[in-house]
């Protein structure tokens, strides 16, 4: 076989990309643009409006020995204990 020469290395052959952001044809369709100047146009609550306050929401309870009327905040769990502020009463009612 014959030696190969020392100086020549044969390589692989680099591939050149064409890289590009644009697109080759804009379409006039879905591309529109439109100035917005001045005051936004967006209905919604304005400056003058105040929040209106919210409480916490409260239900009635019906006490199941004295039949004193209570009222709790709602529970945040589906199972619940509520014990009766009646003085002589203190009956403590489970719900679940």
């Amino acid at each position: 076989m014959a030696a190969k020469t020392p100086g020549k290395k044969k390589g692989k052959r680099k591939r050149k990309m064409r890289l590009s952001l644009r697109q080759s044809k804009l379409s006039t369709t879905q591309d529109k643009y439109s100035d917005s100047l001045g005051w936004s146009t967006d209905v919604g609550r304005t400056l003058t409006d105040a929040p209106k306050p919210t409480g916490p929401e409260t239900i009635k309870v019906q006490c199941e020995m004295c039949g004193s009327m209570l009222k709790i905040p709602k529970p945040k769990r589906s199972r619940y204990t509520v014990s009766c502020t009646y003085p002589e009463c203190g009956h403590v009612m489970k719900f679940d």
